[in-house]
C-alpha cells in the first residue's frame, strides 16, 4: 500500500450511497477523496461502510487506512486512458 500510494491526505468528501429500506433512506456507505504523493495524476477515493460512521478531517490531514482493498476503475477520454482507484476499508 505504501509503495503504491505513498502518503495519503484528505482532499474532501465524496458521495453518500443510500438505499430505501421500509420506505426510508438508509446510508450504506460514504466516500472520501484523497491526495497521494505517489499517484499524482489519478483520483483516489476511499469508501467506508456505514458501520464506520461519518469521518471529519481538515483539508490535507494525513490519513491512515485500516485493512484497505484496492479496486481500480479504468476509463478512456479520447485516446488517453485513466484510472480511478477506490480503497474499500472496514
Amino acid at each position: 500500500m505504501e509503495e503504491t500510494f505513498g502518503n495519503l491526505e484528505f482532499a474532501g468528501e465524496g458521495k453518500i450511497e443510500q438505499r430505501r429500506v421500509n420506505g426510508r433512506y438508509s446510508i450504506v456507505s460514504r466516500s472520501y477523496n484523497l491526495y497521494s504523493d505517489v499517484q499524482r495524476a489519478d483520483d483516489i477515493v476511499v469508501v467506508l461502510p456505514q458501520a464506520a460512521g461519518e469521518k471529519s478531517f481538515e483539508s490535507e490531514d494525513r490519513v491512515q487506512l485500516v485493512h484497505p482493498q484496492i479496486v481500480a476503475e479504468d476509463y478512456k477520454i479520447g485516446e488517453r486512458g485513466f484510472t480511478n482507484y477506490q480503497l474499500h476499508v472496514r
